[in-house]
């Protein structure tokens, strides 16, 4: 058994897993990268292996980051079969069409500015229509059942608890008489997340490929968080502002509104709260994202997924994603209306990174303004516009316009759909038998070495944090790493070039925004800003030095 780990290698996007066993190719994920260009831009690159040779394919969940190629899985060719979860099915038919339609719009922008210098046009990477038609290749399984693939491979699908659908995927391969067991856990759920059940505690492996997203830090406490929420988003109704939270439309969006209508069970006596919640009871809430609508009502078609005390507060009749104020937002007229309108009001809106989508055109209107704020609750990749704001950028561009970032900024990170760094740990604890090799992907490289760490200071695995491209053969003592063909080293070198491209861009920028506190004439020229500025250049010429040799 071979596996190549060709996406979420040392980042958190772009899930995509090589398997080759019993004289079977298959996939686990086939994700979408998401936020640097870089990153962007490889995904419209050859897939680093002939995708006719492609058995069939396992998909862990529904986000974009680890299902948004298969629609060019398939313009290429594919046929295979990709086994998922119902919801995971139903999901992806309202979520593939809805990027595709974003590779449309998003081209035709960038063709724009291509046909001004004088350059041919490209092609979105699909269309809307081509990820419908990708569909039919889907076959939904139920979580707990095993699926015999054929005679040496079968597979069993577990819940996640990330986000609706989403699976721990446990895969049992019989070589030479002999049967190993690999799992991939997707993306582990945070273990207090609203609406879900806790991720499945799995009771053996011989190997694990596992998720470290926050592999270097702890979530905030669930009652701390629901206090933060209400204390932000009160504070900034009585300035008269707006609470802009960039939330991915289908998970965060859905469990933002169960919040909302939680809060009044867990704080309902105190006097304090009462006034807050009331306030935010009489203002409008908009979910301002057509794909977070539709994905709100695939979530009330599967509610058998949900916590069993949920599951009975819906059966008297208290639905935790209606309630008063709230409001959907399906046009683009209706979209646009909410920034004519400037009264205070909760506007939820998708992307959650704030790269695509209608949350660009809030924040556009939105962020100058020192009375409102900005609410994050989800993770932010490196390169994105949600990242930049989130790490304290001062001035941002939106739609080629440069907003000053005068508006709060808030993060609470408590809100993830992601395990972080103590659950992660206990998930590899519950195993009574646990795996002799640790394979950590989907997390930065910082935090990933810190996992590593933890994990081999406090259990007896052994862990290995894969590059990109990288394949490692499974054998009985160690995985032993094996050379890449010629067709994933040019798409390594490929990476790596555009990489470099990028991170000279963003030398560019930082040079540029410099230069413009420089020039400014009210600059503290006594000291501290100065000093600053002077430290920074030093630090970009040794990274341009760095890069030269």
């Amino acid at each position: 058994m071979k596996i190549t780990f060709l996406g979420a290698a040392r980042i958190v996007t772009g899930s995509n897993f090589l398997v080759e066993a019993c004289n079977k190719k298959f996939l686990v994920d086939c994700g979408m990268y998401q936020g640097k260009a870089t990153e962007t831009l490889e995904n419209s690159d050859p897939f680093a292996y002939n995708v006719e040779d492609i058995d069939f394919m396992l998909l862990t969940h529904a986000h974009i980051d680890h299902s948004g190629r298969i629609p060019k899985l398939y313009n290429e060719g594919f046929r295979g079969t990709v086994y998922a979860t119902k919801a995971t099915c139903d999901l992806c038919e309202i979520m593939l069409p809805d990027s595709g339609h974003i590779q449309e719009v998003e081209i035709e922008w960038k063709n724009r500015k291509r046909m001004r210098d004088n350059k041919d046009p490209l092609p979105p990477l699909y269309t809307a229509e081509e990820a419908y038609k990708c569909l039919e290749i889907f076959e939904p399984v139920e979580y707990d059942d095993i699926v015999e693939i054929d005679d040496n491979i079968s597979v069993r699908f577990n819940d996640a608890g990330h986000m609706l659908g989403s699976a721990i995927i446990e895969i049992w391969i019989t070589e030479e008489g002999k049967t190993k067991k690999i799992v991939f856990t997707g993306d582990l759920g945070n273990n207090d997340l609203p609406l879900l059940d806790s991720p499945t505690m799995i009771s053996n492996a011989d190997y694990l490929v596992m998720e470290s997203t926050y592999g270097g830090r702890l979530h905030m406490k669930n009652e701390d968080k629901a206090k933060m929420f209400l204390d932000i988003v009160s504070e900034t109704l009585d300035n008269g502002g707006r609470v802009i939270i960039p939330s991915f439309a289908v998970g965060r969006t859905q469990e933002i509104l169960y919040e909302l209508d939680k809060l009044k069970d867990e704080l309902g006596q105190d006097e304090e709260f009462a006034r807050k919640y009331e306030k935010i009871m009489n203002i409008p809430v908009y979910v301002d994202s057509p794909l977070a609508i539709s994905a709100t009502e695939v979530f009330k078609k599967n509610t058998e997924l949900f916590e069993d005390e949920i599951q009975e507060k819906i059966r008297r009749g208290d639905n935790p994603l209606e309630f008063r104020g709230l409001q959907f937002t399906q046009t683009a007229e209706e979209s646009k209306a909410l920034n004519e309108d400037t009264r205070p009001a909760i506007i939820l809106s998708a992307s959650g990174m704030c790269d695509v989508g209608r949350i660009k055109h809030h924040l556009k209107h939105n962020l100058w303004d020192p009375n409102s704020t900005i609410l994050f609750v989800g993770y932010q990749a490196p390169g994105t516009l949600g990242r930049s704001i989130v790490d304290g950028a001062k001035k941002v561009k939106i739609f080629g316009e440069e907003i000053a970032v005068n508006a709060r900024i808030e993060y609470i990170e408590g809100y993830s759909g992601h395990a972080d760094q103590t659950w992660l740990l206990n998930f590899i604890y519950s195993f009574t038998n646990p795996p002799k090799h640790v394979f950590l992907v989907h997390g930065e490289p910082e935090g990933q070495e810190i996992l590593r760490q933890k994990i081999e200071e406090t259990s007896e695995c052994k862990v290995i944090i894969p590059e990109f491209c990288e394949s490692y053969e499974i054998v009985e003592e160690e995985p032993v790493l094996v050379e890449t063909t010629k067709q994933v080293e040019v798409y390594k070198n490929e990476f790596k070039r555009l990489d470099l491209i990028e991170r000279i861009e963003e030398l560019k920028e930082n040079i540029a925004d410099m230069e413009n506190v420089i020039m400014q004439k009210n600059i503290d020229t006594q000291d501290t800003e100065l000093k600053r500025l002077e430290e920074r250049v030093k630090e970009i010429q040794k990274q341009i030095q760095d890069m030269s040799n």
